[in-house]
Formats: structure tokens, C-alpha cells, sequence
């Protein structure tokens, strides 16, 4: 497991604020689900709270998987997921796959998706990945070259996604 936490120094309408990116707290599935309001603002509606929160904590007991969060005074700001897939290639070294990368608009440009980013990374290659991916459906060239300087690489390889006959 990661043994550090990054400190963050975020300057917003001239008042400084402390944080830290670290792992996602049980408690904190309301702030994530307000943060993901922002990734997808018409998203399908979330079950039932019980059966949430059961999803919840099965993810929180995954070794696997890791909810990488920016606080900002107990708020949480930004966020991305990464899992860890076991493999046979490669040597037999996992590789990693992130998701749901987010920042607050309020909040975006001062680098904290970069940070959140980073810790992700930094997680996966204490894990021994051989490499991360992460697929973007922003077609906006700012997006994509904030990924390229947190140091992911268009172009290697191409991504193929398939959807559910009913969602087509």
C-alpha cells in the first residue's frame, strides 16, 4: 500500500487552502456521488440506499480497487478510480485501468485532477503494472492534453468499446 499522502496548496479567490490526496473514506459516498454529479450529469439513477450502500462497501473491501480523492477541508474536490487486473502476460505484472476521473468546476485548473492522478499512478506502479490505461470520451484537445502531461500517451494503442444491445 501506498505509504504517503501528497499535500495540496490550492489558491482560489485569494484564500489559500490546505489539502491532501488520499483513499476515499466509507463515510464520504455522498461527496463522491455529488462530484460524479459533475462527470455525468445525466447519469441513470442510482439503486435503492441499502443496495448502494452494499455495492459500496463490496467495493471498499476489493483489494483492487482504489478511490483516489482530493480534500480541501474535508470537501472532496476531485477524484479518479483505479483497478488493479491480475494477469498472465507481461511477466505476470497487473496492469491498471482508471476511470471516472473528476474535479469540481470550481476547483479545476490548479491541479488537483494532476495530483489525484499521480497518487493514482503512483499506486499502480508500487503494484507492479506494466502500464495504466485510461479511455476518455472528451473529444475537447484541452482534455486530452491534460492527460498526455499527467503522462499518458494517445495514439499506442486504440480502444474499442461495447455496449449493452439495449443501450445502443
Amino acid at each position: 500500500m501506498i505509504k504517503y499522502k501528497m499535500s495540496l496548496r490550492v489558491k482560489r479567490s485569494n484564500r489559500k487552502f490546505s489539502g491532501i490526496v488520499r483513499l476515499i473514506r466509507r463515510d464520504e459516498l455522498p461527496q463522491l456521488l455529488a462530484l460524479y454529479h459533475h462527470l455525468n450529469p445525466v447519469d441513470a439513477p442510482l439503486p435503492a440506499d441499502d443496495v448502494l450502500q452494499s455495492i459500496w462497501d463490496k467495493i471498499l473491501h476489493d483489494p483492487r480497487l482504489y478511490y483516489v480523492v482530493a480534500d480541501l477541508a474535508n470537501q472532496l474536490v476531485a477524484t479518479c478510480n483505479l483497478t488493479i487486473v491480475p494477469n498472465l502476460t507481461r511477466g505476470a505484472r497487473p496492469y491498471g485501468i482508471i476511470e471516472n476521473v473528476v474535479t469540481h468546476p470550481d476547483y479545476r485548473r490548479q491541479g488537483l485532477g494532476t495530483q489525484v492522478l499521480h497518487y493514482a499512478l503512483a499506486l499502480a506502479w508500487e503494484q507492479q503494472c506494466y502500464k495504466v490505461m485510461l479511455l476518455s470520451g472528451s473529444k475537447r484537445e484541452e482534455t486530452l492534453h491534460f492527460y498526455e502531461k499527467v503522462g499518458f500517451k494517445r495514439r499506442l494503442k486504440t480502444g474499442f468499446i461495447a455496449l449493452p444491445p439495449e443501450e445502443l
